[in-house]
């Protein structure tokens, strides 16, 4: 026999040629085979094995490589094909050479294949089946037992076979697994394995129960006692197999002994056997069985023992689940997942574990806290993987442990465990694969529980948390009603993955952030958890971790994030879970941060969450429809509106007790109010008749109605048109009023007339009944001041219609100036209109410091008022009058910025406010002279300074006119009466004597010299009013400093009288004014202050000395008013001088005295300081120039006139145009021409007048440079000015000329008030002679 042949040459010559042949592809020239040759060699013991071997090989490649050819020779003679089969069955026990075996086990799968016939199929089995019943050499079956194992799983149709036709046989397969030959075992169950888990399992349904039973146990037993790999293998792979089946599982599963009747012929050892399968030790026991396998090194029995587990509870988790649990398979399966990072096997372990915590035993027995930080480890191991379906199911079995954890079993011992599960949640919310992320989210939910936190409580991490799903959340995408139109149209898979993941993301994160609410809610409630008692030394200086810097996270993540994502979410598909899940946060809010709710409240209903609430209501909550949204929405409705009143008014019993009932009507009817909003109109025009309960019934929705349409607008939330709305709450005022039985509660009346008087512009005119019907409905509460609102519409609407203003004006003005006191308590800065203070006033800041103020709010707001409804004027004069300092004090501050601001119908408002004046204080004096003429009588009278100021006031704002020939009778008896009382009034009540003082000084400056003979006449016989002056003028100090601001009395006062009687000297010499009384004053003190103490006097007190001397050198310091006193530092030592007498009471020396000081102070570059030093200097010149003019030539040719000069042309262009330096100019040359130089001095001034322009200077400016260019031309200057230089002056005067006359920008009205003081601006305009 050749390797090309396989014929047996001693034997071939007697076998028939048919059986010969050449077999394998014709260009290779095959293969040449006798059949017969081969049978007779496979059953000849004198054949060497070798020879065997090689034939089955040789076959072997023919039966692969030529399909068919062996069949056409075998198919001669059906006998020869069975004698090969059972030949090749005889060696499978006679061969001992393995290689032979499974070449032997090859050929006759091979061959049965071939074939393509079930005859030799169950020939083969019928001769397996014999052979097995030989029991006493089982051993020697092994072989072909593995043949069985690789024919079943070669042909598919002998696994069908054998549970229908030889069940015996696989009983007796059964009976094998008793022996202890561990190979023996494992070629059996392979048979099993390949027959049970055959294509289809038709096989496996088709088996037997007693057999199916009875292998389940021998399973148990033969996997309990395995050892080898094989058998362990094989027994894994099996055991996975039954598992499957319910009732498999349960035989498996079950501890009771069962057993499995044999044959009567079975010898004693088969009985023996037998006795051995009824019993089922408890070390067979299969969650034992599977913990042995966690325990073996080989990870691929880790991951099929687990798959085992999970495939056993799975048919029932409750009743197979405690088994395992009580073998610790649990904390194995923990074991594993630490040392583990095979995708496979976590996926599994987790599954197990996922069934495993369904049951509380599971909890009891404290696995969960042993295994938590396993699972922790391996979620982050596997989040370093890329298998999703591994970290979804991971963090499925971190939350079913975190929501199944018993509240009094603690999970976290330690903060380092919470915290690593946070960051492990956290790590798992940032996947970009959405159903992690959303069972990330679930997880998070699940460890915001208040019995998970560890102590002290880690609340930075729980902050970490919010943010960290807040950011996730917000990195979502929010798809338009386009974009979800174009995403259904795709497929249904696409659909799902783009929407239905999302959408669930986006719900599961938003009951994420509702339990961290809840979580911070239940924290704040528990003072130990509030303060985080347990919190070391250390960190409670870190502000993030504490629960006030939670809340304000979940605050700031609300306003941010939550809220504008949520609202635009549901303006395309609002959904009724998300909503109930929404609002029950912003209830949250309301609970953890109160003292920021004021704002977040007012930022919600400002941006429309009340119709965004009440549309929610309306749409899902209709019919007692989801009734946990309605309830959301109430309470946080009720919430909002609760924040929004307690803002509205202060706490007080009243407003407590209006809160009360505003949340029971809230509460008791917003549950039941789900209609939309087009039908409340309806609603409150509705009759419900009588009012059964306080708090419930048709009319309690109408008022809960009214109550909510009042907050939303407030809020600039216009739920319905304004004439619905008035229309509708005047309807209901009218329907209460004719049912006549109940009143309508305070609460709801404050909101009716909020609503009237916000929407009644833009309604039909008020009058007749519906008038009536809302001052009856004003009219029945008890006190105003409980319905009043402080809202500018409210005040209009009392004012606007006579009848409400007649009944609460004066309520409405005192509560409105009352509220307007609440925020600001600075006295009002008087804004005055004068064209001089615009020139001046910025002066003025700088040196004296005074900053002026507009008029706030709630004063410009009256002023619109009274300007629409003069009637109201009455009504703030009265309080002026009548009540107590604080009010009236208010209310003349809205008359004086009246009086100040409003010149288009001052005339007209200063008439009728005169005459009540003079009845106020014809009634003051009255009580005055009551009282008698005591030290403190006028003191008791609160409201005499007010009237005074107002007076003045007045009187400043409306003077007489130019034209009148004498005061009015008004405007006298005013006088008289000031004056009168200005006599007896306390030398120490500063508070009435300055008004008072201003007053009398204001009506002698503002009124023309030559019709006001008749004022100056009364005052100066008024002994007590000169008396009062000359107790001011002796009782201030050699140096009083004044701060405008906030000036002592004295100063103040010193500077009024100063003024006032500048005015007296100056009228009584020009009228001649008989005088009963003289006042005493020392010039020396004057003009030592003046000299030496000017530094330490305030600028306005120096210009009212400046004032009052300037009027004392006008008449050459003799008058009648003022008896002027010197002292030998001035005039000098007796016998005078001739100078000094021709000069007394000043002499030279205080003239040079005097003209050092007014040169420091022209320097000053102070407004009115600077044209009172300028008028006093021109004063002082021209009473040296009639008393002495070699003294008055003298004095202006000194050195200091000449630094003077050069200190002014070094301050710059628009100084040096000043009017009153002009003057100065002026004045130096008229009386020492040869001070002034042509050049520089002159020439300086001619170039800044080209320069600037004649047309750009002021109508006094332009009267000084008038003046001075006169002086040039008639004067004589050294050096004589060249004709270029006159022609320039000729020019320039020719230029004045040109312009037009303009107004004055000093008109006899103008006052300015600097710290309660009026200066009239026309007492220091600059002199031109």
């Amino acid at each position: 026999m050749t390797s090309e042949e396989i014929i047996y040459d001693k034997i071939h010559f007697r076998h028939d040629p048919s059986w010969s042949g050449r077999l394998g592809p014709a260009e290779g020239g095959g293969l040449q085979l006798c059949v017969a040759c081969v049978i007779e060699m496979l059953e000849s013991d004198d054949v060497s094995s070798v020879r065997k071997s090689h034939a089955l090989s040789a076959i072997s490649g023919v039966l692969k490589c030529s399909p068919g050819a062996l069949r056409e020779l075998l198919q001669q003679d059906h006998q020869v094909s069975m004698r090969f089969i059972t030949s090749l069955l005889g060696m499978l026990h006679t061969a001992v050479d393995s290689a032979t075996l499974e070449k032997v086990d090859q050929v006759l799968v091979l061959l049965l294949l071939e074939l393509q016939s079930e005859l030799p199929l169950h020939f083969v089995l019928d001769q397996i089946d014999k052979k097995a019943i030989d029991q006493l050499n089982v051993k020697g079956f092994l072989p072909t037992f593995n043949f069985l194992g690789s024919l079943v799983e070669a042909v598919p149709g002998v696994a069908l076979s054998l549970v229908t036709q030889y069940v015996p046989l696989l009983d007796r397969l059964c009976s094998v697994l008793l022996y202890p030959d561990e190979g023996l075992k494992a070629s059996v169950v392979y048979v099993f394995l390949k027959m049970l888990g055959s294509a289809g399992g038709s096989a496996a349904h088709s088996l037997p129960i007693t057999l199916r039973d009875r292998v389940c146990v021998l399973l148990l037993q033969t996997f309990a006692s395995a050892s080898s790999p094989q058998l362990i293998n094989n027994s894994i792979a099996l055991l996975w197999l039954l598992v499957q089946w319910g009732e498999a599982v349960s035989v498996l599963m079950s501890n009771t002994d069962v057993q499995f009747m044999t044959s009567q012929n079975q010898n004693s050892h088969i009985n023996n056997s037998q006795n051995q399968e009824q019993q089922t030790p408890d070390h067979c026991h299969l969650p034992l069985i599977l913990k042995k396998l966690l325990l073996s090194g080989d990870e691929a029995l880790h991951v099929t023992g687990a798959k085992c587990i999970a495939s056993i509870l799975v048919h029932s988790p409750g009743h197979y689940s405690a088994a395992f649990i009580k073998a610790d398979v649990p904390e194995f399966l923990f074991d594993r997942l630490a040392s583990t990072n095979s995708e496979v096997l976590l996926w599994s372990i987790y599954s197990c574990l996922v069934l495993l915590v369904e049951d509380p035993l599971f909890f009891s027995q404290c696995h969960s806290v042993y295994g938590i930080e396993s699972l922790v480890r391996s979620l982050k191991q596997a989040l370093q993987l890329a298998n999703v379906d591994v970290l979804k199911q991971g963090f499925l079995l971190l939350t079913e442990i975190l929501e199944r954890q018993p509240p009094n079993v603690r999970l976290f011992l330690r903060a380092q465990g919470f915290m690593a599960v946070s960051q492990t949640v956290i790590a798992g919310l940032s996947s970009s694969c959405l159903r992690v992320a959303t069972q990330a989210a679930n997880a998070a939910s699940a460890l915001f529980r208040l019995h998970h936190q560890s102590r002290p409580v880690q609340y930075k991490e729980l902050q970490e948390l919010v943010v960290a799903i807040t950011n996730r959340f917000n990195e979502l995408p929010l798809y338009s009603s386009g974009q979800r139109r174009r995403i259904g149209s795709q497929k249904k898979s696409d659909h799902s993955s783009l929407a239905s993941r999302a959408g669930g993301f986006q719900l599961q994160s938003l009951l994420c952030f509702q339990t961290a609410c809840r979580l911070a809610e239940e924290c704040a409630s528990d003072p130990v958890l509030k303060e985080n008692t347990f919190t070391a030394p250390s960190q409670h200086s870190h502000d993030q971790d504490s629960l006030e810097s939670l809340c304000q996270c979940l605050l700031r993540c609300c306003d941010s994030v939550w809220i504008p994502t949520i609202v635009r979410m549901c303006e395309c598909a609002p959904n009724p879970q998300i909503l109930q899940a929404f609002y029950s946060i912003l209830c949250s809010q309301f609970t953890l941060l109160p003292s920021l709710m004021p704002v977040f409240a007012t930022k919600m209903a400002s941006s429309g969450f009340y119709r965004l609430a009440l549309e929610h209501k309306g749409i899902f909550c209709v019919g007692s429809r989801n009734t946990h949204l309605n309830a959301a929405c109430c309470d946080f409705l009720q919430k909002l509106s609760m924040c929004l009143l307690s803002q509205s008014s202060p706490a007080s019993g009243a407003n407590q007790q209006d809160a009360e009932e505003v949340e029971n009507l809230l509460q008791y009817n917003l549950p039941s109010l789900c209609c939309g909003i087009p039908d409340w109109p309806s609603l409150l025009c509705q009759s419900p008749g009588l009012l059964l309960c306080d708090y419930k019934g048709p009319r309690a929705t109408q008022y809960c109605l009214v109550i909510i349409l009042h907050l939303a607008l407030q809020q600039g939330d216009r739920l319905l048109p304004d004439l619905t709305v008035f229309s509708s709450v005047v309807w209901l005022l009218r329907s209460v009023q004719e049912e006549g039985s109940s009143t309508i509660p305070t609460c709801v009346l404050r909101s009716a007339l909020y609503l009237l008087s916000v929407t009644h512009d833009k309604s039909i005119t008020l009058e007749g009944a519906p008038l009536k019907c809302i001052s009856t409905a004003l009219s029945s509460c008890q006190s105003f001041s409980s319905l009043y609102i402080h809202h500018s519409a409210l005040l209009h609407f009392i004012c606007c219609h006579p009848l409400l203003e007649k009944q609460f004006g004066a309520p409405t003005l005192d509560l409105w100036l009352t509220k307007q006191a609440q925020f600001t308590d600075a006295d009002l800065t008087v804004v005055t209109s004068s064209c001089f203070v615009s020139v001046s006033k910025n002066l003025l800041k700088r040196c004296d410091g005074e900053q002026e103020q507009e008029p706030d709010t709630e004063i410009v707001e009256l002023l619109s008022v009274v300007e629409k409804y003069p009637a109201v004027i009455l009504t703030l004069l009265d309080m002026v009058c009548t009540r107590e300092a604080a009010f009236a004090e208010r209310a003349l501050s809205v008359l004086t910025v009246l009086l100040d601001g409003h010149s288009d119908f001052e005339a007209d408002l200063c008439t009728s406010l005169k005459t009540a004046l003079l009845q106020a204080l014809q009634r003051l004096s009255v009580e005055s002279m009551g009282h008698g003429h005591g030290q403190n009588h006028t003191e008791e009278v609160n409201s005499l300074p007010l009237v005074l100021r107002l007076l003045c006031v007045t009187h400043t704002s409306n003077p007489p006119s130019p034209r009148c020939s004498k005061m009015d009778g008004v405007h006298f008896k005013l006088l008289y009466h000031v004056s009168n009382i200005t006599a007896r009034l306390s030398p120490s009540n500063t508070e009435s004597l300055l008004p008072a003082l201003s007053y009398l000084y204001c009506c002698l400056s503002l009124s023309p010299e030559y019709c006001n003979d008749k004022a100056v006449s009364m005052l100066l016989s008024n002994c007590g009013l000169m008396e009062q002056l000359q107790t001011i003028l002796s009782s201030s100090p050699p140096s009083a400093p004044f701060v405008s601001s906030s000036a002592g009395p004295s100063s103040a006062l010193l500077c009024v009288s100063h003024l006032l009687l500048s005015s007296l000297i100056t009228l009584q010499h020009v009228h001649c004014t008989q005088v009963h009384k003289s006042l005493s004053w020392s010039l020396d003190r004057t003009v030592q202050r003046i000299l030496i103490q000017k530094g330490n006097t305030d600028n306005l007190l120096l210009v009212s000395y400046l004032r009052l001397l300037e009027a004392l050198l006008n008449v050459d310091l003799t008058s009648a008013v003022m008896c002027v006193s010197s002292s030998p530092g001035l005039v000098g030592q007796t016998p005078f001088e001739v100078e000094d007498g021709e000069l007394f009471p000043l002499g030279s020396r205080g003239a040079q005295c005097l003209s050092i000081a007014l040169s420091g102070l022209i320097l000053q570059k102070h407004e009115l300081l600077l044209r009172a030093s300028v008028n006093c200097l021109s004063s002082l010149l021209g009473f040296l120039h009639r008393k002495s003019p070699k003294t008055a030539t003298y004095v202006v040719c000194q050195p200091w006139s000449r630094f003077l000069l050069y200190c002014l042309h070094s301050s710059g262009e628009s100084c040096l145009l000043h009017p009153a330096i002009l003057r100065v100019i002026t004045l130096l040359m008229r009386h020492g021409s040869m001070v002034v130089l042509w050049e520089p001095d002159l020439l300086q001034v001619i170039d800044a007048v080209e320069r600037k322009g004649v047309k750009t200077l002021s109508h006094e400016a332009s009267q000084a440079l008038r003046l001075l260019l006169t002086q040039i031309q008639s004067g004589v200057l050294q050096p004589p000015p060249t004709e270029e230089h006159k022609q320039r002056v000729r020019r320039v005067m020719q230029s004045l000329d040109s312009v037009p006359p303009s107004e004055s920008p000093i008109l006899p009205s103008n006052i300015l008030r600097v710290g309660g003081v009026p200066i009239c601006l026309s007492d220091f305009a600059v002199i031109i002679d």
